[in-house]
């Protein structure tokens, strides 16, 4: 099929792009910029310009084509409520756009808004007073979509989606602890983050695109739960400085935007999605992705 892609030339993007075409199917790629609009031509990709708060030129993109998977989001961790609210505005074109149609939507959401604490599920409902909760009105948005003839779904990713090019969290928690000269973690650093690879979750989109039922949440989770403290470990003997725990009410000063994100507890089960979907992360886990793939050598 011809799919919509936003943040088609985005660390997460790329690699869904690449699955996709790889199956068969063929590309139109949101591009914000010129620059944008290049890269998708060097790939052999139409691009269809706008932006997430042009809702009009996401409706056209989504009119043009028989399905959409929408990933991109402003990675503006400083302003995340604002952009929550852009990403709501813009999965509501774009799902409105789509009403009655059949075609298959996949949008895309966070772990990190289940209720913190216990092994999470598909069937968790968001939890209002997690660390992503402004996204919570999204994810409903897309389960409203798939009662109005939107066969629409909602992949939650993991604090960590890892590989090559990776510039989130664990890039950033590295250039803190190479600026610092101390890799830390809150407290006992029990506490837990999920996590996959970039390439594991391009495959999950796919199958999310091309068979998931209407209304169906699946959790883009190769690893569970590694502990804080054992990520910081790994980040310590990648750049040779010391490992510490740090009081809570230091995290801000130490850990900046960051400190709550670092303090959530979000392991995550993925059993129904690879139930449903026949999903089987195949890629290498974090840590190993840490030590073998440049991971100390760059910065955030």
């Amino acid at each position: 099929m011809r799919v919509f892609v936003t943040g088609a030339t985005g660390f997460i993007g790329t690699a869904i792009v690449r699955e996709l075409r790889t199956a068969g199917h063929e590309v139109l790629g949101l591009a914000r910029s010129g620059a944008s609009a290049d890269t998708l031509a060097r790939a052999g990709i139409q691009a269809h310009r706008g932006e997430l708060s042009d809702t009009a030129s996401l409706v056209a993109g989504a009119r043009a084509c028989e399905g959409v998977i929408h990933t991109a989001f402003i990675h503006d961790f400083s302003q995340y409520a604002a952009a929550a609210e852009t990403d709501r505005r813009a999965v509501e074109a774009l799902a409105g756009a789509l009403e009655g149609s059949g075609k298959p939507f996949v949008s895309t959401s966070g772990t990190a808004m289940l209720a913190p604490g216990r092994l999470g599920t598909e069937a968790d409902a968001p939890s209002p007073g997690s660390a992503a909760g402004p996204r919570a009105a999204t994810e409903a948005i897309v389960m409203e979509a798939a009662r109005r003839g939107v066969r629409a779904s909602v992949v939650r990713l993991p604090p960590s989606v890892h590989g090559a090019g990776d510039h989130a969290f664990v890039p950033a928690l590295i250039d803190i602890a190479r600026r610092t000269g101390v890799s830390a973690y809150i407290g006992e650093g029990a506490n837990r983050w999920p996590a996959v690879h970039r390439l594991d979750v391009a495959r999950l989109f796919r199958l999310a695109l091309e068979r998931a039922t209407p209304g169906t949440r699946l959790h883009g989770v190769a690893e569970e739960g590694i502990p804080l403290r054992a990520l910081a470990e790994a980040i310590g003997a990648g750049l040779g400085v010391p490992v510490r725990g740090i009081a809570a009410d230091e995290a801000r000063t130490h850990f900046d935007w960051l400190a709550g994100f670092v303090a959530i507890d979000n392991p995550t089960s993925s059993a129904i999605t690879r139930d449903t979907l026949g999903w089987s992360p195949q890629e290498p886990d974090l840590r190993t992705d840490m030590r073998d793939n440049g991971y100390f050598t760059r910065t955030a």
